[in-house]
């Protein structure tokens, strides 16, 4: 394992380093930051909470306090607010001993985050972290001057192509120097990451670490459920984990946040819910008050599974299973990070069986199924799903039903003969016929009189 002071950089950033308490470097660290140092163009593959923004930010910072320049230096992409706004202050952290300036520019500000975001897109500032919307509303005003940006960083990539950022990305690398240095962070080496890689990098160096795998020291556990059970069981779950300081609920839609939120509320949980849906003040006052240990439980949507780095989380709850299996990793990625332990809770209803069975398969790896306690009732039982995705049994030989029994498992010769289906649909059609043909049609008998 290497010392950051193995790499050559810069000692005013040796000096942050050491107050922060950061001496070793990670495996994606290693990896990443002398090949950024030589200048090469880079593609990163890392699962989240493996210390990959670091991987990026040090190198550039160390290229950028070196350098002078009267503009934009270094532009960062990301998807999500929350993950600027994170990005920016780990970047601020670092850089206090340097003369290198950090803004963020993201959605749901007010016109005075906007001027500001504006006067440090114009040069006042030598890092801009940026997501692709926000920054392509500036661009449009035509006053973003990117002539001296010498590193383009996207971090998060595979989650901005998934929530429709390639045409804005694709946009907003037009405005940039053809000659650059180009780094890609992903957690998943998809083809449409290599289909962008192509188009914005140069002959990059590529690095891959433990792609798609839970932390070590993540406990995940399975408890099959209904629906109707879920609140029920987030709460005895809850009433159970009172040594637990930092619980993260993930649901999969804003009404099923707002909904479980008021209910822990009502029980006398500290808890807050987040998702799109709330103003930018109303949700970083929650992100404060949850890394702050005010709010012990939050209750997010997505929009908190990828990037977020909150430390000493005990317990993350999958409410609902995700419907990308690869957000299930980033999702448990939020507990366990840096080494320590955690666990993960997944709930498991029959419509979500064969979602969590690919998520086994990305995983490699079978998890035991629990039922719920006794007193909240029996829970749906486990069965491997079928190709379409049901949750039947298998279409194997072993499991496909003996032929010569019905559905109510009487053999054939015992059953009655069936009319061929194109003939009862005749059949019916006929005796509605004769059923409207009557003056005052009443029974079935009427029906047999008339024929």
């Amino acid at each position: 394992m290497k010392k950051f002071t193995d790499f050559g950089l810069n000692d005013t950033l040796l000096d942050a380093l050491f107050y922060m308490n950061f001496e070793e470097a990670t495996e994606i660290q290693e990896k990443a930051i002398p090949t950024i140092l030589e200048g090469k163009d880079l593609i990163g593959c890392a699962q989240t909470g493996t210390g990959k923004t670091a991987a990026f930010v040090l190198p550039t910072l160390n290229q950028v306090a070196e350098e002078e320049s009267d503009g934009v230096q270094v532009l960062i992409l990301c998807p999500t607010r929350e993950l600027a706004i994170q990005i920016e202050q780990q970047i601020q952290g670092i850089a206090y001993f340097t003369n290198a300036s950090c803004y963020a520019v993201y959605g749901g500000g007010d016109g005075v985050s906007w001027e500001g975001e504006a006067d440090a897109l114009k040069g006042g500032a030598d890092i801009i972290v940026a997501t692709p919307g926000r920054l392509l509303a500036h661009i449009a005003r035509g006053y973003v001057k990117f002539n001296t940006v010498k590193h383009l960083i996207l971090d998060e990539a595979d989650r901005m192509l998934d929530i429709g950022f390639f045409d804005d990305i694709i946009k907003i690398i037009k405005q940039l120097p053809e000659e650059r240095q180009s780094l890609m962070f992903s957690a998943t080496m998809a083809p449409k990451i290599r289909q962008l890689a192509k188009q914005i990098l140069n002959n990059p160096e590529e690095i891959s670490v433990a792609i798609s795998k839970p932390a070590e020291g993540v406990t995940q556990k399975v408890i099959m459920a209904h629906e109707e059970q879920k609140v029920r069981l987030v709460q005895h779950v809850l009433g159970d984990k009172d040594d637990f300081n930092s619980i993260i609920i993930f649901c999969s839609t804003k009404k099923k946040v707002e909904n479980l939120a008021r209910k822990l509320k009502q029980k006398g949980y500290a808890c807050q819910g987040i998702s799109s849906d709330y103003e930018q003040d109303a949700r970083e006052e929650t992100l404060r008050n949850f890394r702050s240990g005010k709010t012990r439980i939050m209750v997010a949507t997505d929009v908190m599974s990828r990037g977020i780095d909150i430390k000493g989380i005990d317990l993350v709850v999958n409410y609902d299973v995700p419907g990308d299996a690869e957000d299930y990793v980033h999702r448990i990625g939020r507990t366990a990070r840096a080494k320590r332990e955690g666990m993960a809770l997944t709930l498991v209803c029959p419509d979500d069986i064969f979602k969590f069975s690919k998520i086994e398969r990305l995983i490699d790896r079978e998890l035991d199924k629990e039922q719920p306690p006794k007193h909240l009732g029996e829970g749906p039982l486990w069965h491997s799903p079928d190709r379409k995705g049901k949750g039947r049994k298998n279409s194997n030989s072993k499991n496909k039903p003996n032929r010569e029994k019905s559905r109510n498992d009487k053999p054939l010769g015992d059953r009655e003969y069936r009319k061929p289906r194109q003939d009862r649909k005749k059949e019916k059609s006929k005796n509605r016929l004769l059923y409207e043909a009557l003056p005052n049609p009443k029974t079935a008998s009427q029906i047999e009189a008339a024929e």
